[in-house]
């Protein structure tokens, strides 16, 4: 396998948290290569602290500039040619890596990878699809930002390329696809997703109708599709309200001598609980229907949570998405 080429400069927090992100992966990944993209200095200090063995594994890659997270998407194409993000992309589309990783602006990220790398053929419009914990282990949803707006075509295709991503890197047989509405009534919804809803039901696909924002969870659907507003909304609420009631079981196991007690006893409990949740564990989504795989990780993520996100990168990789969609719509198409 080609190195990972992983931007080390983008995101919310300083490039140290995404140094010692991508210094985890490689520890954690004996078989993993990377391309460290950003200020050499500042890598090839962290890189000295690493054994031989490790280090070995790792090149730097200098970049001069940095896309900030308020950058507008066509500025940054247009005046950041030397950023951490382009150059990251860059070696993807040159050959010189396999994927590539980052934490930055998620407009910036989307509109370089579909200007460097462009779609596969048949692909209007790459999406972002992210694994969420859900019952039944878990539910792979997208679109979560690439696209504010889809149409009921994109929305197909979107379902298509989810069903690969679930079937093909993480063994679920045969998915089911639910299309995300305010309710499961076939006369319910906008023009978009009836419209969309009436190219799924032919389509050959697993799709088994509309769902509802509580879907996501049942386990009932194994790739819940929408356009980039309305999953990025629910993503981020999903986060929220994960965070919020941590927040309120630490608060109510601290009101008293009683609650500390019982929170003692329940903490082994609640930590396996926590870790099965822990956003950290499924920080990481592909953008899917690039001719090259691009990753990208929460900006507010941690080395823990950024080297997870380099570890999708790598098993979409071994598990070759790219192949793997480009190959399946091709055979849908010729089959229509």
């Amino acid at each position: 396998m080609l190195p990972i080429a992983i931007d080390v400069m983008s995101g919310d927090h300083e490039p140290r948290e995404y140094v010692d992100g991508a210094l985890r992966a490689l520890s954690e990944d004996p078989e993993l290569r990377a391309l460290l993209v950003g200020e050499p200095r500042l890598i090839s200090a962290a890189l000295a602290t690493l054994p031989a063995a490790v280090r070995e594994r790792a090149s730097v890659v200098a970049a001069t500039q940095v896309v900030t997270m308020q950058e507008k998407p066509r500025e940054a194409i247009r005046h950041k040619k030397d950023s951490s993000m382009r150059v990251a992309v860059d070696q993807v589309h040159g050959g010189q890596a396999s994927g590539c990783v980052s934490a930055g602006n998620t407009g910036a990220l989307t509109a370089i990878a579909h200007f460097v790398l462009r779609t596969l053929p048949g692909v209007e419009r790459a999406a972002i699809i992210s694994a969420i914990p859900a019952a039944h282990g878990l539910t792979h949803m997208l679109d979560l930002g690439a696209n504010t707006k889809a149409t009921p075509e994109q929305l197909r295709q979107f379902a298509a390329m989810g069903a690969i991503v679930a079937r093909d890197v993480y063994g679920v047989a045969t998915p089911r696809i639910g299309l995300l509405n305010i309710g499961e009534e076939d006369m319910k919804g906008h023009e978009v997703v009836q419209a969309a809803h009436a190219l799924l039901t032919p389509s050959g696909l697993n799709y088994v109708g509309f769902v509802e924002g509580d879907d996501i969870f049942s386990g009932d659907v194994d790739v819940v599709v929408t356009d980039g507003f309305t999953g990025n909304v629910a993503l981020k609420t999903m986060e929220g309200v994960a965070g919020l009631i941590a927040d309120r079981l630490r608060r109510e196991f601290q009101v008293s001598l009683f609650d500390r007690l019982a929170g003692l006893i329940a903490r082994p409990v609640l930590r396996r609980a926590a870790a099965g949740l822990d956003p950290r564990r499924y920080n990481g989504a592909c953008m899917v229907g690039l001719t090259g795989i691009v990753v990208k990780s929460h900006g507010r993520a941690d080395g823990i949570a950024f080297a997870r996100a380099i570890g999708t990168a790598a098993l979409a990789v071994r598990r070759g998405l790219t192949s793997h969609i480009a190959q399946a719509l091709h055979a849908q198409g010729a089959a229509n």
